[in-house]
């Protein structure tokens, strides 16, 4: 990165062309402007702190001063800084924003939440209820301090301008002191002139390092660079992925519920139709073969219906919970399984849908690709948290990159805030461990 696209002060004094960009004399500008700010923001700040200064000046006068008048005065105080603060802070932090391109070539972003039509109630209600606002109230007590070093540096640049200009000014009948002596003649103040402009180069190194420690607690303070926004985006990410994994198993079970109460009923009763059909026609009637045919046929589609709600939500899940669902899921499998359970209480709904179908998914993969001989199933609650965990003593070498399965489970669990690995070395064994944050219902 260059000089020319340094994004900070502080990045550009890396380069060896720094003093011929014009980043020192930003530096130089954003330094002498922070006392017109430290002004802005002492004036409210000093009447906020009224209260506290006439304690002090209590103190240090003559008469006493009562137990009673000191707790009174210091949380009126109080009070006052936190009514008043965020409303003298808000202006002051606004200007700096504005003030920070100085040394800064990104904008300073807003912090604050938007309060568009919520009233003027509704605004102050955002406000100070904000982080960011009472971030820039302690903005505004540090560039309130800042005052006073940048005047000893605003002393320093007079000096060092002094010395540069005394050969100018100088005149035999008005000596001049430039501190290390006086000088009366132009030969004089040469020496002087050119360690003043020795010095030019240090002096903006330093106005730099001051601005730009000065821009970045700023920045820090009064930016929406902080992790707030960040932070309420990632909650707001979370909370709609819960909800559309809500809805989602809202979904299925609806799914499930209209092809049980629905299409499997009317499927039952044509098998029943179709077995009486059966039964009514005369053995060597032409159609009695198609009937026959027909009968099986609905039987065997009914079996495959119920394996497709079972598949969508079983229905042991809904009305027994986990234990009895993984209990069934280990009776179904074609590879002997044991479960181990402790789940004193049920956890949620979508959390118990989740684990289940990790589980019949790795049960599944077992069964189909490891040539497993035993397969061991545990679920526990500990600390309002579930942990299932699948190990079976097949062949390894599963990856979960190879297939959707698994991949699938792990968004849906991490959607819930919970996790899902899997460990599969070449040999065996492999195990798949997923946890979720629940609480008992």
């Amino acid at each position: 990165m260059s000089v020319r696209t340094a994004r900070t002060i502080w990045e550009s004094m890396a380069h060896g062309r720094f003093l011929l960009s014009n980043w020192p004399w930003r530096g130089l500008a954003y330094v002498l402007s922070t006392p017109v700010v430290s002004a802005l923001a002492g004036v409210p700040l000093t009447a906020l702190c009224l209260p506290w200064l006439y304690l002090v000046f209590k103190f240090i006068g003559p008469d006493p001063i009562a137990l009673g008048e000191i707790v009174l005065v210091s949380l009126g105080g109080l009070l006052l800084v936190v009514a008043g603060g965020p409303l003298a802070a808000l202006p002051v932090a606004q200007a700096e924003r504005v003030r920070l391109r100085l040394v800064q070539a990104d904008a300073a972003s807003w912090p604050h939440v938007s309060a568009k039509g919520d009233g003027w109630i509704g605004w102050l209600h955002r406000r100070y209820t904000e982080p960011a606002t009472w971030r820039e109230v302690v903005y505004l007590v540090v560039v309130s301090l800042a005052a006073l070093p940048c005047a000893a540096l605003f002393l320093t640049l007079l000096m060092v301008g002094s010395l540069i200009i005394s050969p100018f000014v100088v005149r035999p009948d008005a000596p001049l002191a430039l501190g290390l002596g006086r000088v009366s003649t132009v030969s004089e103040a040469l020496p002087y002139a050119l360690l003043g402009l020795g010095l030019v180069p240090v002096v903006l190194y330093v106005f730099s390092a001051v601005a730009g420690l000065h821009g970045a607690t700023a920045r820090r303070l009064i930016s929406g660079a902080s992790d707030e926004h960040l932070r309420l985006e990632l909650v707001e990410i979370s909370q709609s992925r819960e909800r559309l994994v809500n809805a989602f198993e809202a979904e299925r079970r609806r799914i499930e519920r209209d092809l049980h109460d629905g299409a499997q009923q009317r499927l039952v009763s044509l098998i029943l139709q179709l077995g009486l059909a059966k039964v009514e026609m005369p053995p060597d009637s032409p159609g009695t073969d198609s009937v026959a045919n027909a009968h099986d046929q609905a039987k065997q589609l009914l079996v495959e219906l119920r394996e497709f709600i079972h598949g969508i939500h079983p229905q042991a899940l809904s009305d027994l919970g986990l234990p009895a669902a993984l209990r069934e899921l280990a009776d179904r499998s074609t590879t002997p399984v044991t479960v181990t359970t402790t789940i004193p209480q049920r956890p949620p709904a979508t959390v118990e849908s989740a684990a289940y179908f990790v589980v019949a998914e790795s049960l599944s993969n077992a069964s189909k690709h490891s040539d497993a001989t035993e397969i061991q199933v545990s679920a526990e609650v500990k600390k309002n948290r579930l942990t299932v965990e699948i190990t079976d003593n097949g062949q390894g070498g599963a990856d979960a990159a190879l297939g959707t399965g698994l991949t699938g489970l792990a968004d849906r669990a991490a959607a819930l805030g919970g996790t899902l690995s899997l460990s599969s070395p070449i040999g065996g064994p492999t195990t798949v461990r997923a946890e979720f944050p629940c609480s008992p219902k």
